[in-house]
């Protein structure tokens, strides 16, 4: 079969590579469409470490069943489905409990690490186990089913925050996940969101995708300006999809007293707050990590139309011009659009 592989750090090759084996409980799937996650250009240039060379990237993909392995049932050949991008183990105490995220021995489709190394779908065909695929609804375009992953990490996020209906939000970041964030907020009964962000072009995307109110910290004191807009108070939630100092900052500094603040963003391994205002106004801040169980209800969501992805794709190309596509999303303003490697035509 056809892969893009990475074979260095900024060289990518398509190879004939072998066809994946289809083990027990696996199920082998023909993609049909993969997004390029920004996860993957920081493993493209080396800066993540997580993707060591060689190896297939990718791992936002939507395609049909070609194979069933031994013992798998609920799926037949020629189904439309997706799939998560983390294969958890289903026997520790995290996976029994129903947080697979939270797995001790979780491991990633399309990374590369000194743990583990498991090839992804940057590909004619990747093999999966069967209890992360999910069937695709027939309405759901592939395009839009491989953005399923990104979706669930915001659809998850929302899930862990108390959103009361009518409930004020700030979302502090308006990539791709701040994006899909503002639109699961409003899925979720936020009566006014609030999208914060320094790029312009951004912030014309959180309008379209249901921000009532964007502010530009360049030319906008955020905190000042969401207690303004919430008399005084502070909105009910922030959401930080960013994950540097100054953002987690932020979305503290605007919530109000008894307020929640879910952190999404993560480009920093470590950062400082002030304690003291968490502690004397009883913010509640929380860690949220990938998705957890929520396929089926994101699937639903973007089926219905609750949350759009189709004007977050910029291109769609076939397998063959993998390599220029990707230094069109590496080139790009990162996390404004998501770029669709189609390797079937």
């Amino acid at each position: 079969m056809k892969a893009l592989v990475l074979e260095e750090y900024k060289k990518l090759v398509i190879n004939d590579v072998p066809e994946p084996a289809v083990a027990p409980g696996e199920v082998l799937i023909q993609v049909h469409s993969c997004g390029i996650c920004g996860s993957d250009v920081h493993g493209y240039d080396g800066s993540s470490g997580r993707r060591i060379p060689p190896i297939i990237m990718g791992h936002e993909a939507a395609g049909v069943v070609v194979k069933l392995g031994a013992g798998v049932n609920g799926f037949s050949e020629g189904d439309r489905v997706t799939f998560d991008s983390m294969i958890s183990c289903g026997r520790c105490r995290f996976c029994r409990s129903g947080a697979p995220n939270l797995c001790d021995d979780r491991t990633v489709l399309g990374v590369s690490c000194e743990d583990y190394r498991r090839n992804g779908a940057f590909a004619e065909y990747v093999n999966v186990p069967a209890h992360i695929v999910f069937k695709v609804p027939d309405s759901l375009p592939f395009n839009e089913a491989a953005m399923v992953e990104p979706v669930s990490v915001a659809v998850h996020a929302v899930n862990l925050t108390p959103v009361r209906l009518g409930a004020t939000a700030l979302v502090v970041g308006a990539g791709m996940i701040g994006l899909l964030t503002v639109q699961a907020l409003r899925a979720a009964g936020c009566g006014a969101v609030i999208a914060a962000d320094l790029d312009d072009s951004r912030l014309e995307a959180a309008r379209k995708m249901g921000a009532d109110i964007t502010l530009n910290p360049k030319s906008t004191d955020v905190v000042e300006a969401t207690k303004e807009l919430s008399g005084g108070a502070g909105v009910d939630i922030a959401m930080e999809a960013v994950g540097v100092e100054v953002t987690v900052a932020t979305a503290i500094d605007s919530v109000r007293k008894g307020g929640s603040v879910t952190l999404i963003g993560n480009i920093t391994p470590k950062i400082g707050f002030g304690l003291q205002s968490v502690v004397t106004r009883e913010i509640a801040v929380r860690g949220s990590c990938a998705s957890s169980n929520d396929y089926p209800a994101c699937l639903d969501l973007m089926a219905g139309g609750a949350i759009r992805c189709s004007d977050l794709i910029s291109t769609a190309k076939p397998l063959e011009d993998g390599p220029v596509m990707f230094d069109r999303l590496y080139n790009h303003e990162p996390g404004l659009t998501k770029v669709i490697l189609n390797p079937v035509a």
